[in-house]
């Protein structure tokens, strides 16, 4: 009885976890990295999620704003054996575009407007940070294992 909770809730089950390299280039407009899947008990895993979100703050204090948009999703739909003996890695290249603020787009002008948009930054705490975020469907299990990282774009 304990034994059918446990796999039901996912403890014991399919771990997840992304290994992504810790920069990456906003030219390459790709991310390339792996998922390793490890697990006490056989398990199938029929469905991978990838996301890459940006969290965009600006403001101090009080008045800080902070939004988050979703650049990027790839959904991976195929069916992993997972077993105790043999880990499972599965590679994966998430493409994506960055949306480029009015200030960016501004600064990318020349050189003299992009030092006047790096103090427009500056003066507002304009930030972006990356994740990466993955969700797996078990096959049998009700909470879905998943992972996120933080990676930086250059």
């Amino acid at each position: 009885m304990i034994g059918r909770v446990k796999k039901w809730l996912g403890i014991e089950g399919v771990k997840l976890e992304l290994i992504l390299p810790e920069e990456i280039k906003a030219a390459d407009g790709v991310i390339i990295g792996d998922i390793l899947f490890q697990s006490m008990n056989p398990q199938q895993v029929t469905r991978i999620k990838l996301v890459l979100i940006e969290k965009y703050s600006r403001g101090r204090s009080k008045e800080k704003l902070i939004d988050e948009y979703e650049l990027a999703q790839v959904e991976l739909v195929r069916t992993i054996e997972i077993s105790p003996e043999h880990p499972a890695t599965i590679p994966f290249k998430l493409p994506f575009q960055l949306v480029r603020s009015n200030v960016d787009e501004f600064g990318r002008k020349n050189f003299v407007f992009g030092g006047l948009a790096q103090l427009a930054k500056m003066a507002q705490a304009v930030k972006s940070e990356y994740r990466v975020e993955a969700e797996a469907s078990v096959k049998g299990v009700a909470l879905n294992p998943f992972d996120r990282k933080s990676i930086v774009i250059k």
